[in-house]
C-alpha cells in the first residue's frame, strides 16, 4: 500500500509563478530577478517556481545557450545566473518576503556531458553497443538507469542538497511520469525528512498522486484550446473537470494559460485563446481544487514566444498592464470559498458561457465567464446562495442580489461577485 504523504498547509490557496531567469531581465541573473520580488509580492504571488538552475551541458547543446533541462551537474549553478551564494541570497530574500520557492528537478535524463558520464557511466541506460541512449527523441539529453540503486540514491542525495543547504520549499518534477513512481516515493520520504515540502509533477497520471500534491491539468488545457477554436463545447470541459473531482483526497491540479513549454513551442496565450485569454485566466484562479500558474511576463503582458535556447529577454512595460488583474485573481484565490468551498455549476444553455457559485460558510462567490465573442447575452441566475450584498471584485461596486438575477455579458466578458457575511456569533 502506498505511503500517504501530507500536503503542506500553505499549498491550499497558494498560486505559482514560473520564473524564467534567463529571459526575465536583460542581465538574466538571480540578482536582477531579485529586484522584482517586491512587485510580485504586491501582485499576490505566493510560490515562486524557478526553471532549472543547474549548469547546462555543452555537448550536443541546442542553440546558443542550450536547454535548462540538459544539466551537466545536479549540485551546481548555471553560471549565467550567478553563484551558489547568489542563489542562497535569492532564497533568503524570498523567504523574508513570505514567498515559498520551489525548483525544477529533471530526474529522467541529464545532458550529454554530465559529470556522471565520466565517473559513473553505469548510471545511464546503454544500448546494445554500450552507448548512451535516449528514448523520447530529444537530441541533447541521455536517459538515466533507474534500475541502478546507486544512481537513484545519488540523485536523491542531490535533491537533499538543495533542501538542506538552501532551504528550498519543494520541487516541480519535470516529466515525472517517465520516472518510476517508487523512485519518487523514496525521494519524497528522504527529502521530507529534512522539512515538509511541496511536490508538483509534470504529468497527469492519477497514481502519481500517491506521492505528488499536484499534477498538471493537461486534459483541461487541450479541451480549452479546442473550445477556443470552436472545436468542442462546454460539456467536454465539464466532463474533464468531473474527472478531476474524482481524484483521491486533496489532490490539486495546476491550471494555466501559459508556461515555458506552451509559450515557446505552442504559442502565447493570445495565440491560443485570442481575446478570451483573460477569461480563461479567470477560470484558472476560481475553479475548485486548482492552483493557478502565471508564467514570467504574463502580467506585462508578454505577447511574444520567448526563444528557448538563446537570449530573448521579456519586453517589460514600465507599469505592467495586467498587474492589478492578476492581483485581484490571486488575492481572491486565497479565500475560503475558493480553497474549501462547495461548487455549484449553474445552467447557462450556452456552449460558451460558464457560470458557477463557490461557497464556504459565510463566503460566497459567483463567477460568470463568456469564452466567445458574442455580445449582449442575457443570463439569468437562480440559486438560494445568490442572495444579499455582493461586490464586483474588479470594479468594487456592490449590488443587492436576490435569489434570481439577470446579467448581460459582452464578448469574452467575465464577472466575479463576492459576498462575505459577518460571521454568526
Amino acid at each position: 500500500m502506498a505511503t500517504k504523504f501530507n500536503t503542506v498547509s500553505w499549498a491550499f490557496g497558494s498560486n505559482i509563478y514560473e520564473v524564467n531567469i534567463r529571459q526575465y531581465t536583460p542581465e538574466g541573473t538571480f540578482a536582477a530577478f531579485e529586484k522584482h520580488l517586491p512587485r510580485l509580492k504586491e501582485m499576490g504571488v505566493k510560490t515562486l517556481w524557478l526553471m532549472p538552475i543547474t549548469p547546462i551541458s555543452k555537448k550536443n547543446r541546442l542553440g546558443t545557450l542550450g536547454s535548462y533541462y540538459a544539466c551537466s551537474s545536479y549540485v551546481g549553478i548555471n553560471p549565467e545566473f550567478g553563484t551558489l551564494a547568489d542563489f542562497k541570497q535569492l532564497v533568503d530574500k524570498a523567504h523574508q518576503l513570505d514567498f515559498k520557492l520551489i525548483i525544477d528537478w529533471v530526474a529522467n535524463h541529464t545532458g550529454c556531458d554530465h559529470e556522471w558520464t565520466i565517473d559513473n557511466p553505469h548510471f545511464y541506460q546503454l544500448d546494445s553497443h554500450g552507448h548512451f541512449t535516449e528514448r523520447n527523441g530529444w537530441k541533447d539529453v541521455i536517459d538515466l538507469n533507474f534500475s541502478n540503486k546507486q544512481m537513484r540514491q545519488e540523485l536523491i542525495n542531490a535533491m537533499r542538497f538543495w533542501v538542506k543547504e538552501f532551504n528550498i520549499d519543494g520541487f516541480r518534477c519535470d516529466m515525472a511520469h517517465l520516472v518510476p513512481l517508487d523512485f519518487w516515493m523514496d525521494a519524497r520520504t528522504q527529502c521530507d525528512a529534512i522539512k515538509p515540502l511541496f511536490w508538483l509533477a509534470e504529468c497527469e497520471e492519477v497514481v502519481y498522486h500517491d506521492v505528488f500534491d499536484a499534477t498538471y491539468a493537461w486534459q483541461w488545457m487541450h479541451a480549452s484550446e479546442q473550445l477556443a477554436k470552436s472545436q468542442t463545447n462546454l460539456t467536454h470541459i465539464y466532463n474533464v473537470l468531473h474527472g478531476y473531482s474524482q481524484y483521491p483526497g486533496q489532490s490539486l491540479k495546476l491550471f494555466y494559460t501559459a508556461n515555458h513549454d506552451e509559450n515557446s513551442w505552442n504559442g502565447t496565450e493570445y495565440e491560443k485563446y485570442g481575446l478570451a485569454a483573460a477569461s480563461y485566466a479567470v477560470f484558472c484562479a476560481t475553479w475548485s481544487g486548482g492552483i493557478p500558474l502565471i508564467y514570467s511576463g504574463q502580467e506585462s503582458p508578454n505577447k511574444k514566444r520567448l526563444a528557448f535556447f538563446q537570449k530573448d529577454a521579456i519586453e517589460w512595460q514600465a507599469h505592467p498592464k495586467l498587474q492589478s488583474f492578476y492581483q485581484t485573481l490571486l488575492n481572491l484565490h486565497q479565500t475560503k470559498a475558493i480553497t474549501k468551498g462547495e461548487t455549484f455549476i449553474l445552467p447557462t444553455h450556452n456552449n460558451y458561457i460558464m457560470a458557477y457559485l463557490r461557497k464556504y460558510e459565510n463566503e460566497t462567490i459567483l463567477v460568470l465567464i463568456n469564452f466567445h465573442g458574442e455580445s449582449k447575452i442575457k443570463l439569468t441566475v437562480e440559486h438560494q446562495w445568490l442572495n444579499g450584498m455582493f461586490t464586483n471584485v474588479f470594479s468594487g461596486f456592490s449590488y443587492d442580489f436576490k435569489s434570481g438575477e439577470t446579467f448581460e455579458l459582452m464578448g469574452y466578458d467575465y464577472m466575479i461577485y463576492q459576498k462575505v457575511e459577518a460571521p454568526q456569533v
